[in-house]
């Protein structure tokens, strides 16, 4: 749910801007020479502004980064936001600054207060603390080294505001009947070491026992009203029965030990801030895996992970931030909800070909299942990130910014999602699972390497919201209300990209722009979508395009472009796996491609292609292939010669004989219809290629001659209608 903005540490936004004002630039549209005017997005890490012009050619490259940890006080301000003529616009990292104290995990043993606990009761040696019974009360500022059982206790830090109170947990094992084990009522920071080798842990009660109806807290076996920070090397294990395993309503920072957290709601929680530099999570929560939820101030309310080993299994999110989120580094495993798979077969391909109108679906989750999730702005400059999740496996309300890192995507919903715009910089993106691959208002690659599968869109840029109230129309949880025409955009600057999408491949509901890169798309096999769709303009002006799927909606780059592309039909569908070629006149191969599914289309545009040049279109046979099934300048060995094509224009129509066409129908973006019946063939191994065995090729009109455009609404599919 969206609520404030973005945190003033960046000072970006406002109480009602928090989603619009973090643009990661809103995509300019081409000028009337049909070049581009300079549309990008960047997300700077280093401090410098990284950006990525209008680049043309082929890129695969991956970039990565990483940025020095830090702690919310530290930020920058609205002049560090660069915006220009309202087209480009830059993320500005978080960093969270790690003091001495956070870090330091030494003692002293002599130079300790001694709480020894002894089950009913406690011996202290040293100043500073107290007991009564089985309530150890720590009063001052220090070191205290904490040892042995407390059974129905509590251990109590009620001192002045501006001490910080070091807790050396070394062999601990704290259990409470009615409330928490472990209480910070005031300190100035609370320091939580665990020492080597120590076991520790603290068990709260399943009902809690308040003095009065107004109190609400402790609410969490680890609780602490003011800063918390936990290290060292030692093992804490917190049951949290009640409500929270860990919560601080100020800053939470974790910076070594291995915390094993099983919470009844939300495992760990800092109210202001989660900030993560190092150790092993293994969090098990009823509600969120790890938060931050102030939803009171615009500065606050974020997390920052810049290291560490953390798995979470979550019903609801897994790491959710009321403000912004950042991943610098830290290998992340999450798993959210029951996972993807579980929302998959919630829905069904019956009925309606989108989730939210399955007439059989029986889902009634209505709580957020995101994998990570910020309302206003979400950053991944590197670490490794696997999620299964029920929802978005990313998600923010804001922008997103993408540049290093290693991604491994399943999600019932998108993989990765963003209200405002979604830039991608650098990083390896692999989207097993997914409704729609990559979705945002404006959706800008400039580098990284992406491949992905969605059962709808595999790119969608489109405007709305996401919909935690069971979708739009009340059907299947998630779906976010994406749709309709407007200033949207998809911009491919750079980058290697690969598409499998059931609905469309590349969906944009405004422009979409090609400048450089490589985008590889398996289209539908079903007449409702195409491999390419745009409500606006469609201008390629460098890189490489592959575009192969189904003919009832195709369409072609527009005319603006300034490089020349060239569209075919084939007369009869091709399995999948069947290898088309585009050869020069001296027969030198310029590009293969053998789609991973039935096709019956294809859009080839590439550098070098020129008008009035003669070029051959080969079909089968085999080539050296990456695991993409493509290639440049391949020879293809076996091949059949189907036509010799001349290009008449900056887009030329023609059929697999070289009989010029009418063009593509197709028309604006909107719902993609479910995905097809169109079996998947094999690819040979060892870089070979051959014709896929035992796919299924449709029957029945496979050229439908109605040329009206798509309308933006949900369209019913059969096994007839999907075809080709």
């Amino acid at each position: 749910m969206t609520r404030h903005g973005h945190l003033g540490l960046i000072r970006l936004f406002t109480f009602t801007l928090a989603a619009s004002l973090v643009l990661l630039g809103g995509c300019g549209k081409n000028s009337g020479d049909g070049q581009p005017n300079g549309t990008t997005a960047s997300v700077r890490n280093d401090g410098s502004e990284n950006s990525s012009g209008n680049s043309s050619g082929n890129s695969s490259g991956n970039s990565g980064g990483s940025s020095a940890g830090s702690d919310s006080e530290n930020a920058g301000d609205a002049s560090d936001v660069n915006l220009t003529d309202g087209e480009d616009a830059v993320l500005i990292p978080l960093t969270a600054e790690y003091k001495n104290a956070d870090l330091d995990a030494s003692y002293t043993e002599a130079e300790c207060c001694r709480i020894t606990l002894n089950g009913t009761s406690a011996r202290i040696s040293g100043s500073g603390a107290s007991a009564d019974g089985q309530i150890v009360t720590i009063t001052a500022a220090g070191t205290y080294l904490l040892s042995g059982t407390l059974d129905d206790g509590q251990i109590v830090v009620d001192a002045g505001k501006e001490d910080k109170v070091r807790l050396v947990l070394d062999g601990v094992t704290v259990s409470n009947s009615s409330g928490a084990p472990v209480y910070v009522k005031q300190a100035d920071k609370a320091i939580l070491i665990l020492a080597e080798q120590s076991e520790n842990y603290l068990t709260d009660a399943a009902e809690y026992v308040y003095p009065d109806a107004e109190t609400d807290e402790p609410n969490a076996a680890l609780f602490s009203k003011d800063d918390m920070t936990i290290t060292g090397t030692g093992t804490l294990t917190v049951t949290g029965n009640y409500k929270d395993g860990i919560a601080s309503k100020d800053d939470l920072k974790i910076t070594g030990g291995t915390l094993i957290v099983q919470a009844a709601e939300d495992a760990v929680r800092g109210r202001d801030s989660v900030c993560i530099k190092d150790g092993t999570l293994t969090v098990t929560a009823g509600y969120d895996g790890i938060k931050s939820n102030n939803d009171e101030d615009s500065e606050k309310g974020y997390v920052i992970i810049d290291g560490g080993s953390i798995s979470v299994k979550a019903g609801n999110d897994g790491i959710q931030a009321e403000t912004a989120m950042q991943i610098n580094d830290g290998t992340l495993t999450i798993t959210t909800g029951e996972g993807s798979a579980a929302a998959g077969s919630s829905s069904s391909s019956q009925g309606f070909s989108f989730w939210g109108f399955s007439s059989s679906s029986s889902d009634s989750q209505e709580e957020s299942c995101k994998g990570l999730k910020a309302s206003a702005s979400l950053i991944i400059a590197g670490g490794a990130l696997t999620i299964d999740a029920y929802d978005d496996a990313i998600h923010t309300n804001g922008a997103a910014g993408i540049t290093g890192g290693t991604l491994i995507l399943a999600s019932g919903d998108d993989g990765i999602h963003a209200d405002s715009t979604l830039a991608i910089d650098g990083g390896e993106i692999l989207i097993t699972e997914s409704y729609e691959g990559l979705e945002g208002a404006n959706i800008i690659i400039n580098d990284g390497t992406i491949r992905l599968t969605a059962s709808d869109d595999g790119l969608n840029a489109a405007g709305g919201s996401d919909s935690v109230e069971g979708g739009m129309f009340g059907g299947r949880f998630g779906m976010d209300n994406f749709f309709g025409s407007g200033d949207y955009t998809v911009t491919i600057n750079g980058g290697y990209l690969v598409v499998n999408a059931e609905g469309d491949g590349l969906d944009s509901n405004g422009d979409l722009n090609i400048n450089g890169g490589t985008a590889l798309v398996n289209g539908p096999v079903n007449s409702g979508n195409g491999a390419l769709d745009y409500g606006g303009n469609c201008s390629i002006n460098g890189g490489v395009l592959i575009a192969a799927g189904s003919t009832g909606m195709a369409q072609a780059p527009g005319s603006s472009s300034s490089q020349n592309s060239l569209m075919i039909t084939f007369t009869s569908a091709q399995s999948a796996g069947e290898l088309f070629t585009l050869a020069d006149a001296s027969g030198n191969a310029l590009v293969s491609f053998a789609p991973a599914k039935t096709y019956q289309s294809a859009v080839i545009s590439i550098p070098g292609l020129a008008q009035n040049s003669t070029y051959t279109l080969l079909t089968g046979g085999n080539a050296e292939l990456n695991e993409d099934g493509y290639a440049l300048s391949s020879s293809v060995e076996g091949g059949t010669k189907s036509a010799d094509i001349t290009l008449s224009g900056v887009v030329t129509y023609v059929n697999d004989q070289g009989a010029a066409t009418s063009g593509g129908l197709g028309g604006q973006g909107g719902f993609g219809g479910k995905g097809g019946f169109g079996g998947q063939g094999g690819r040979s191994q060892g870089g070979k290629n051959s014709r896929g065995e035992g796919s299924e090729t449709p029957s029945g009109n496979l050229m439908p001659s109605d040329n009206s455009e798509k309308a933006d609404k949900p369209e019913t599919t059969t096994e007839e209608d999907d075809l080709l």
